[in-house]
Parts: C-alpha cells; structure tokens; sequence
C-alpha cells in the first residue's frame, strides 16, 4: 500500500538528524509554478497571469520539511494546517519546549491557521491583504516613508502596531 505521508517524515527525520539545536522558526509558503503546457490540474491564477500549479512548501531555515504540488485552484492556505500538525509534533517529540514562529504571506492569514497556531503555542507572523481599513490605518507612515524616497532616492520603511480584526472572519484581533 501506498504511504503518502511517508516523504514528509523522511523530510523531517532527516532535518532533526542534521540539528543538534532546535529551530526558531518554520516558513510555510505556497508559491505558483508556471506550466507551459496543458497539464491535468492546471488553472489559470489571475494573480500571477498564467496557468500553474500552486505547491506547498513548508521551510525550517534551508531545510525542506514539506513540499506538495497542488493545483492551482485552491485557497493558498489549503492543507497548511494538516502539514504543520504532523511536522510540529514531530519536532516536539525531539525538542519538547522548541518555540516555533509559523512565518507566511496573506494567502496563510486564515482563522483555521491562526486558531491552531494560538492553541498549539505556536507564534506567527502572517502578512496582510491590502485593504481600504489598513491603508486608511497607515497612511501617515507611507506619507513619510514616500517623502523619504524622494528625498534619498531609496526605498524606505516605517512601522506601526496597531490592533486590526476583520469585520467577519477572524474570532480575535
């Protein structure tokens, strides 16, 4: 019978056999993959203009512990949760008080991921979609960091924390 799981053990047996130290942080990040043919289970992704599949890759510094292609025609996030729960337990079992930092971009920022995150003690630091709120919340830090850029000629930054929840779909801020 067929052990579909059996690869991403193999990743992660193999990553805690190469670290005496345990990690700070795992990146979870779905990336397109351009076809340039008429694959089964390839679809169009507007975001990124062309057909493709959209895997799943799952990072601890340089080392791979998850990659899985999927079609494109999913949600970023689909499957991230199922991933980290097999990978975190199994880097526990080796280092039982590791303090993991789950990293991503906005297609990870789902309530499913951060509900997990929060009940597992598992930090995160997802990115967010650009929305009228947000831009509205931070628009004196790009106001500044734009006069800035032109006055250096380089790219600039500013920060600020804030608290932001959406209107539906997150439980807490």
């Amino acid at each position: 019978m067929l052990d579909h799981g059996a690869e991403d053990r193999l990743l992660v047996d193999i990553f805690l056999q190469a670290h005496r130290e345990a990690p700070q942080e795992i990146i979870v990040d779905a990336t397109d993959d351009p076809l340039h043919g008429k694959q089964e289970g390839r679809f169009f992704l507007g975001c990124c203009g062309h057909y493709c599949y959209l895997p799943l890759y799952i990072f601890c510094g340089e080392f791979l512990l998850c990659a899985w292609l999927r079609s494109s025609n999913i949600d970023a996030s689909a499957g991230s949760v199922e991933e980290l729960q097999c990978i975190v337990a199994r880097i526990r079992s080796a280092w039982p008080q590791v303090h993991i930092v789950v990293r991503g971009n906005s297609g990870f920022c789902r309530e499913e991921l951060m509900a997990w995150c929060e009940a597992n003690c598992v930090e995160y630091l997802l990115g967010l979609a650009k929305n009228d709120r947000l831009k509205a919340e931070i628009a004196q830090e790009m106001g500044e960091a734009e006069v800035q850029c032109q006055e250096t000629g380089r790219a600039a930054r500013r920060f600020k924390e804030f608290v932001y929840q959406t209107r539906e779909s997150w439980s807490r801020a």
